[in-house]
């Protein structure tokens, strides 16, 4: 499983200088979205004041062609809201005043990512292997954001059940069958702990 470190994510989002594309990675990697709930978002899920989104629909390419088709999220469970750190918050802000001021009829139903019409896979690739190469990284998959931002909650400190949540996972046990490595490391670091506590 890959995924990028919060140091590896700050130097990868330090070579983007186009805002909503820096809105892009962010989203996927301090919300851990799905692609397809990524490119769903609108702005009417945006709560500023509330500092969260909401996530409740998505939105799939079909045969590599540019038909997009709204569908439920994978299930009910994958209906949250998903809170937004600072950085985001207030990239968001500045990117929703931008649209507002460049594009004609802009509506709360206007992509997040986008304008009026949903963002392409193959635009979301090219950017991403772009800045990898840029900053010398690796390059990853769009899910492995997901997988990036689980490593981040689990390394600070977030337990399953939160995890869960945050991601939007229909049972606890997914989320332990997929991360169980992540968690087990964090576990040593707990056990560490108390070693260091018995020999003092």
């Amino acid at each position: 499983m890959s995924y990028y470190t919060y140091d590896e994510f700050k130097k990868l989002i330090s070579y983007e200088e186009d805002l909503r594309w820096k809105c892009v990675f962010e989203i996927l990697y301090y919300c851990g979205l799905r692609k397809g709930e990524l490119k769903g978002l609108t702005w009417k899920d945006i709560y500023f004041d509330k500092k969260v989104l909401s996530v409740n629909k998505q939105i799939t390419q079909r045969n590599n062609r540019v038909k997009f088709e709204f569908s439920d999220t994978k299930a009910r469970d994958s209906r949250r809201i998903v809170p937004i750190t600072k950085v985001l918050l207030n990239d968001l802000k500045m990117l929703y005043e931008q649209d507002k001021k460049d594009y004609y009829g802009f509506n709360d139903n206007f992509f997040v990512v986008s304008d009026s019409k949903p963002i392409a896979d193959s635009n979301i690739y090219l950017r991403r292997t772009k800045l990898a190469t840029l900053a010398g990284l690796k390059v990853i998959r769009i899910h492995d954001f997901r997988h990036s931002c689980t490593s981040l909650l689990i390394n600070n400190g977030a337990n399953v059940t939160l995890v869960a949540k945050y991601l939007g996972h229909t049972k606890i046990e997914e989320t332990l069958n997929t991360y169980s490595h992540m968690f087990s490391t964090a576990l040593d670091s707990v056990v560490s702990v108390i070693d260091s506590l018995e020999d003092n």
